[in-house]
């Protein structure tokens, strides 16, 4: 029996669509990184990219557990000294909410050029509407999505 391997023009690419309201923000991150990386498809090849295109929308109705909102914190450093920036989830929501969604994803995506990639089939939204209505995305219900746990 032999192997295939996926090929890059032949890897059909879907659009999904996810809701984030109520949602558990890691439990959605590591099920949004599996469909970019295109492990539900049987031609999965770990070389190749062959994710599909996820839209979220109700970012900021995304769900953390326990005290995360306060205690769970977001480090950046501009590399110039005293340079580190500290920002907690709340504040981070307040002002950008697509961005815990997109941090959360990205963290879980790999560290190279094709987890780069990938990370631009991701498309995030804060509030219900987006504007890819015309990729006909299909909706994708995390309760009844065995394959993706």
């Amino acid at each position: 029996m032999k192997t295939v391997l996926a090929k890059p023009g032949e890897v059909e690419r879907a659009w999904w669509l996810v809701d984030a309201e109520g949602q558990v923000l890691g439990r959605l991150a590591t099920r949004i990184a599996k469909i970019l990386m295109g492990k539900h498809k049987p031609i999965y090849t770990p070389h190749v990219d062959t994710g599909d295109f996820v839209v979220v929308v109700n970012a900021e109705k995304v769900v953390l557990t326990g005290k995360k909102w306060e205690q769970k914190k977001y480090y950046r450093h501009s590399g110039y000294p005293g340079g580190l920036k500290i920002r907690t989830a709340r504040q981070i929501r307040e002002t950008h909410p697509e961005r815990l969604i997109q941090l959360a994803v990205r963290r879980m995506l790999p560290k190279n050029k094709l987890g780069r990639r990938m990370l631009k089939r991701l498309k995030v939204y804060a509030g219900p509407a987006h504007p890819h209505e015309a990729q006909k995305p299909r909706v994708l219900k995390m309760e009844e999505t065995p394959w993706l746990k």
